[in-house]
């Protein structure tokens, strides 16, 4: 009897401990922020390379020392400033001798990454703050080298401030909305090249080189906006707006675009000589050090073949400096990884030549050196080069695609080594001059962890540890992810992750939602710590499951590329199979079997349900493309060519060819004011599914971009997700 009187009383207690172990609630994920893991942002290293800067309380920019941590002084204070014309900033940049701070207030985002804001300058020496223009808000707004200017874009024209003599002057004259745009990108320019300016000063202050953008046959896209979120409650505006933009779709016309440099002493612009073809794209343009020239990379529409071109600043005349090709695509990477050494000899590039992505040297001449990194793994980020010790450093996925380390390699290729000692994921940000690095760390099981190296990987101190988060975890039952992977039919080996449910038992069968986003060079299965909406779901009793399919990063070239031509059909195909594979586990309800995932996630969940037939019980589909003619050219270019060129590839993998296939329940979501993937995608997928007779659920959020973040949209989409699954997966 006590044996028995025992086994109760412990029991009881272990029932006890579970129950007081709290639950997530979804308020916790996306409006308490308990999950939320603290960082270190808005670090600035100070050109000694031994303090940095950051901005505390929207007003003071504060000098750390690197090595103690200790501040040592207050540089700037806002609120110390008599009279000042504003109260608040959220970005600051130093001009380069730090003598003064460009200001920026006031924040209008436009799209992805473009805003337009109100911009002043503090002069630390005269300890006076000036606004850079009384005639309108600006964007971009960029000091010259020397810190004696400041440019700026304004209503798609280009201006000057002289900071000495507060004179502004007018670069172009002749921007004007879906025509002309100097200096900063059209839409598609800015969310498939990762830009938001497309002007550079020269080394000297002398030339501002810029791009000129004439949209003017680019179709326009309209969206109509109800204006409910704008005024705070729906039913404001008997008639609603129509917002109007150039969005060039694939195979229709891009803007064609010029290569322009303004000389400031004699006030007069010249035109580059970029070649012939007007079909193409300029996606950078960059100085060499010395000034003396500008190279303008000039990409093909089929982003295949990127030259570099040499112009001479002061005639426009070019020449052609250095090619560089693949037979499928070149990765958004090489852009930014093309660099000039300081001391102008060579120069760097991040190539796919073998297979993977690898650092490249090359002499002035155009000619090979040396392959600075090799092996079967990719360089996923390119650090930089510490001059001074003749140092390459950069960031690989080489010890498992799921993680990334940070490692150096010399000038010579004699020495090489790794920087990062932990096991998971590293991502670095170096001081000027690379005596230091601040480390991002994080795996499975530890939130962000933030600590500052000497060059040599030696530990100077912890910046941020996340114990209060790590504290707050302890009274979660949380689930852990699994790694595992599995062979396909077709034999390719797919990474993956699953979430067990709360309470897991092996003699039990789960239902099973599959999370993935699919995306080309994308990648959700990594080594990181995370607690979100699938801890939730685990929490409710399902089988969280996300795989990486062929298209994905990190794998080598031929993993990455596998998509070519044919974007959806290997994801989709790959997603099939790890159903199938999940059906043959012993603790999996087959029967049960779901997918989701939003924007390019969206559209491969709606394929896959449609091609995965009676496999699948349901699937929720946001903001997906549902027929890649819809989308954007550059990206879709990129993977797919044009429409008329590869008209199988578009059509046979859109959701329209198999849309009949639906056997699950599909919840279909979009954002109405969605610039990114429109909500065209979503209307005309409704309509093949009335016509081939096939039911389903959708949810059209009112004024919401692509995000749908605004507002209480968020917990109104999570709270219709989980009623959806509730009735259709469990």
């Amino acid at each position: 009897m006590k044996h028995i009187l025992s086994l109760v009383l412990l029991t009881f207690l272990a029932l006890g401990s579970a129950s007081a172990q709290k639950q997530i609630e979804l308020e916790d994920l996306f409006t308490k922020g308990t999950f939320f893991e603290k960082t270190e942002e808005g670090l600035h290293s100070m050109n000694d390379g031994l303090h940095y800067t950051t901005l505390e309380k929207d007003s003071r920019i504060i000098k750390y020392n690197y090595q103690t941590g200790k501040q040592v002084t207050v540089l700037f204070d806002l609120k110390k400033v008599e009279n000042a014309a504003i109260r608040s900033f959220s970005k600051y940049q130093f001009s380069n001798d730090e003598t003064k701070l460009l200001l920026t207030t006031d924040i209008q985002p436009i799209y992805r990454r473009s805003f337009t804001a109100e911009y002043y300058v503090w002069n630390s020496v005269t300890e006076e703050l000036t606004c850079v223009s009384e005639k309108g808000r600006q964007q971009v707004a960029t000091f010259s080298p020397d810190g004696e200017r400041v440019a700026f874009v304004r209503d798609n024209n280009i201006f000057i401030k002289n900071l000495k003599f507060g004179t502004e002057s007018q670069v172009t004259r002749d921007g004007k909305k879906n025509e002309i745009i100097n200096g900063i990108p059209d839409w598609v320019y800015e969310e498939e090249f990762s830009m938001n300016q497309a002007f550079k000063w020269s080394p000297d202050s002398k030339m501002l080189a810029f791009i000129r953008f004439d949209e003017t046959e680019v179709p326009e896209f309209e969206m109509t906006i109800f204006n409910g979120l704008e005024q705070g409650k729906a039913g404001n505006k008997p008639y609603p707006e129509n917002q109007t933009f150039k969005y060039p779709k694939a195979g229709e016309k891009n803007s064609l675009v010029s290569v322009h440099v303004f000389d400031l002493k004699s006030k007069t612009t010249i035109k580059v000589d970029a070649g012939e073809e007007n079909n193409m794209y300029i996606p950078r343009l960059l100085w060499t050090p010395d000034g003396t020239e500008l190279a303008v990379m000039r990409l093909n529409r089929h982003q295949s073949k990127l030259d570099v071109l040499m112009a001479n600043p002061y005639t426009g005349d070019s020449r052609l400096f250095f090619t560089e090709k693949n037979k499928n695509y070149i990765s958004e990477d090489f852009l930014d990884d093309f660099i000039f050494l300081p001391d102008n000899t060579y120069f760097v590039i991040n190539s796919e030549h073998n297979g993977y992505s690898h650092l490249y040297l090359y002499n002035r001449q155009g000619f090979e050196v040396r392959q600075l990194t090799d092996g079967k793994f990719d360089v996923t980020d390119f650090y930089g080069y510490d001059e001074k010790m003749k140092l390459f450093y950069y960031q690989a996925a080489k010890e498992s695609p799921l993680r990334r380390e940070i490692y150096y390699v010399s000038l010579d290729g004699k020495k090489a080594g790794k920087l990062s000692a932990q096991e998971g994921t590293n991502k670095a940000i170096f001081s000027v001059g690379f005596k230091y690095f601040i480390n991002y760390f994080t795996n499975i099981s530890t939130p962000n962890q933030v600590s500052l190296y000497d060059s040599k990987g030696k530990l100077v101190r912890v910046l941020e540890d996340n114990k209060e988060l790590q504290e707050t975890l302890k009274a979660y039952q949380l689930q852990t992810k699994d790694f595992f992977s599995f062979k396909t039919s077709e034999n390719i080996e797919l990474n993956g992750w699953m979430i067990k449910p709360a309470g897991f038992d092996a003699t039990k069968k789960y239902p099973v939602l599959l999370t993935q986003y699919s995306g080309p060079e994308s990648q959700k299965v990594t080594d990181e710590w995370s607690v979100d909406w699938n801890n939730y779901l685990a929490q409710k009793g399902y089988l969280v499951v996300c795989v990486d399919p062929r298209g994905t990063a990190a794998r080598g070239e031929d993993f990455r590329k596998a998509i070519y031509m044919q974007l959806g059909k290997c994801e989709s195909d790959d997603h099939i199979e790890t159903a199938k594979y999940l059906g043959s586990l012993p603790y999996v309800d087959k029967t049960k079997i779901g997918i989701w995932g939003w924007s390019y996630g969206g559209f491969i969940s709606a394929l896959t349900l449609a091609k995965g037939g009676d496999l699948f019980k349901a699937g929720i589909s946001v903001a997906p493309v549902t027929n890649f003619r819809f989308y954007d050219s550059v990206y879709t270019e990129r993977y797919m060519r044009t429409p008329q060129e590869n008209p199988g590839g578009y059509d046979d993998n859109s959701i329209f060819a198999v849309a009949s296939g639906i056997k699950g329940r599909l919840l279909l979501v979009h954002g109405s004011a969605d610039d990114n993937v429109h909500v065209q995608n979503t209307m005309e997928l409704a309509e093949a599914m009335v016509q081939a007779g096939v039911q389903f659920d959708m949810a059209i959020y009112t004024d919401q971009k692509h995000g749908i973040r605004s507002g209480n949209a968020t917990m109104h989409l999570y709270n219709r997700f989980m009623q959806f699954l509730e009735n259709n997966l469990k």
